[in-house]
Parts: C-alpha cells; structure tokens; sequence
C-alpha cells in the first residue's frame, strides 16, 4: 500500500472554521492538528508582539522563532487588539460564522471582554468553544495559572521519571502541554460530531494537569491495586521485564520482550538458553521480581557486541529491539523519510523549513501540510474581509489600533 497523496483530494475537516486565541503550545498545537486536516484555522495574536512564541529561541530565524514556525503551520494571522472596544466587537462580528473557538486566557478574561462561552453562544449557538488552563474552569485551583512543568509535578508523572535516586526528572518533551492539545483536539471532534447529529454546540474544557494525570495509566492503575506509591524505574516498563534500554559494546540497545514468547525467542538468539532454565527469570512476575540480576545477566551478552550488530540479530529472531537515537539520527532514519514525516516548506522571510510530518494519515481524506507558519497580522485584511468588513472599515480598525495588519 503506498501513502495517500493528498494532491486534488478533499480534506476531513475542510470548511471548518476555527478562530484560535490560545498561545504557546498547548491551544496552537491543537489547532495546528485541526489545520492539518483542513480546517480554516484563523490564529488571533494580540498587537505588541503576537503570540509569546515568536520570541522563544534560540534560535531565531530572520526574526522568526523556529518554536513559532514549527506550532502554527497551516494558519493565518490577524491581530486584534482586545484592549480597545472595536477589536472586541470585531472578534464577536468573526464569531457570528465560526463553528469553534478556543482559548487559553487565565480565568474570568474572556467573560470580562465579552466572549465566554455564554455571550458567544447568543451570538452563534452551534459555536464549540474549548477552554484550556492550567487546572480547569472550577475547582479549587480554577484561578491558579498552569504551565507543563508544573502538571508534570502535580500529576505525578516526575515522581515515577528518571533513575532511582536521581533528583526529580520531567519527560524530556512537554507532554502535559502537547497531550492537553491532542484531548483538546479530540473534545472539538467529538463536539462536532455531535452537533452534526443534534444541531447543538457546546462548551468543552481541558487542563494541562488533568492531560498528564490521563497519560498515568499504570501507575495509577499499580496504585490503586497495591496502595504502594510507583518509584521511578529509568527506561524499565512497570509490568514487564525485560522491556527497557541495555548497554552494548558501543551505547544501548531497547529490547520489548514483555511476553514469554518474545522472552524465549530472544534468549536463544542470543545463546543465552541458560536463562530460560533459571528460576528466578520463570515467567515474568520471577523476572519482575528479579530485575535487577537480569539486567546484569543480560548486559554481560550485549555488552559483547554493537547496538548496530544486535538489532539485526534480533530484528532477524523477530524480537522487537532498536538503537536511542539523537534527532540528527532520527531525521536520518530511512523509516522515516520512507513515511514523508520530513515534509519542507517556504517561508517568505527564512526560505526552506523543515516540519514534522503528519503521524495520522488517512487514505480517503489526507491531511497536507500546505503553507508555513504566517507573519504577525499577515492576513488581517484577508480573513476581515472575509467576515464582511468593507475596506473603509478594516482601515479605520487598523488606524485606531483595534487591529495591526503588515
């Protein structure tokens, strides 16, 4: 099967309008997911500066922030000023045709301008409107401003991430930030599908503690069976062995054999039957239970041969194994630039970049990564006139500073 082509084919969410006043990660990388699959994503920055990506580097590219230009491709850019009474009124007259709408503002802003969800809803009442924060909308800590760092340590993930004994570690990626995008993403998704069944919109919210609480599947699960608090374990899986990173001769290895027929098959591939006959390695509870004698044993075999030379044995025994590669290795991959996840495009400003492709590929409906990241208020006029704004005005709005266009 060879990969879609998205070339003259329909896009999923094609039509969809989205008006996203969210910034940094968590709000842009779910819109970026719903403008790679079609969506009229319409990315509202405020004057000054626009959203407080396009001033996170190193490095900086031509003025432009590379964290920027890899979060907001597929987009357009209009500034608005919310500050000034015309720039509010404006948002409301683009909302009247919007089918979502998403935000990230601290609590009790967007209903001091006039645009929560209630206010929004008499304007368009088959608007979906998420809301995205730190802890959620109600609760004790509704009011309490929420970063990555902060859900990654109040949700537990840094309690059960690195070494034993090491100091606290986060994950190496901002996963609260990026999963809080992807529940985000699919809340909008599923609120779609439901008012293309009922008519109705709806309000959805999703917190960036809550996204990483979600992703503790078992640990949480090992806590309320055991009642014991999970410790941090390195690269080892909490319910099978071995499945975890090894040193070989020249760095490490990953090995998956979690199941007792991957356990069997790994071990004679490696001429270490004397481990099948062990008691402590049995079954995987005895290797759980003894896992830090299997990884001494086990690391006095690959220990004796490159990464390189153990992965083709073990790939060829049919145990699931690979190198910890860095991300110049990973680019390198020829799995994959095979895949089209090395996709390039040109910006006005810094000529070719390079985007992550597309991990959901649909064969029907493709997604396609069209166009970079835009200039601040690049499309202000554009997407004004768009919502019926005559050119007099769009002038008059940018003249009082109710919006910025370049």
């Amino acid at each position: 099967m060879e990969l879609p082509n998205a070339t003259g084919m329909p896009s999923p969410l094609e039509g969809v309008k989205v008006l996203d006043c969210s910034q940094i990660l968590a709000g842009p990388y779910c819109s970026m997911l719903l403008a790679d699959m079609g969506a009229n994503v319409v990315k509202i920055e405020k004057p000054g500066g626009g959203d407080d990506t396009r001033r996170m580097g190193p490095p900086f590219l031509e003025g432009e922030s590379a964290a920027f230009l890899a979060m907001n491709r597929n987009k357009r850019s209009v500034v608005l000023n919310f500050k000034n009474a015309d720039g509010v009124a404006a948002m409301r007259r683009m909302l009247v045709d919007a089918d979502v709408i998403i935000e990230n503002y601290r609590a009790g802003v967007m209903g001091r301008l006039g645009l929560d969800y209630e206010a929004v809803k008499e304007l368009n009442p088959g608007i979906i409107y998420c809301s995205i924060s730190g802890f959620g909308r109600t609760g004790p800590y509704a009011e309490r401003a929420g970063f990555d760092l902060i859900a990654q340590g109040m949700s537990g993930v840094m309690s059960f991430t690195g070494i034993p004994g090491s100091p606290p570690v986060k994950v190496g990626v901002p996963m609260a930030d990026l999963n809080a995008g992807l529940y985000s993403a699919y809340g909008i998704l599923s609120a779609y599908i439901h008012r293309m069944k009922s008519g109705e919109g709806q309000f959805l919210e999703v917190s960036i503690m809550e996204a990483a609480l979600a992703y503790t599947v078992w640990e949480s699960a090992s806590y309320f069976a055991t009642g014991q608090v999970p410790p941090p374990l390195g690269s080892a899986h909490r319910l099978s062995a071995p499945y975890q990173a090894l040193r070989t001769s020249d760095g490490h290895i990953t090995i998956g054999a979690p199941n007792q027929s991957n356990w069997e098959r790994m071990c004679k591939s490696i001429s270490r039957e004397d481990l099948l006959e062990d008691e402590r390695y049995m079954d995987n509870a005895g290797r759980l239970l003894n896992r830090e004698s299997l990884e001494r044993d086990l690391e006095d075999t690959f220990g004796t041969r490159t990464t390189a030379e153990w992965c083709e044995v073990l790939d060829g025994a049919g145990v699931p194994a690979g190198p910890i590669y860095n991300m110049e290795q990973v680019w390198d991959d020829e799995q994959v630039q095979a895949r089209d996840m090395d996709v390039s495009l040109e910006h006005p400003k810094v000529g070719e970049i390079r985007n992550i492709g597309l991990a959901a590929k649909l064969y029907g409906s493709p997604g396609k990564i069209h166009s970079p990241a835009p200039l601040l208020g690049q499309h202000t006029r554009e997407v004004l006139e768009e919502s019926g704004f005559g050119e007099g005005e769009i002038e008059e709005l940018i003249a009082s500073g109710a919006a910025e266009a370049v």
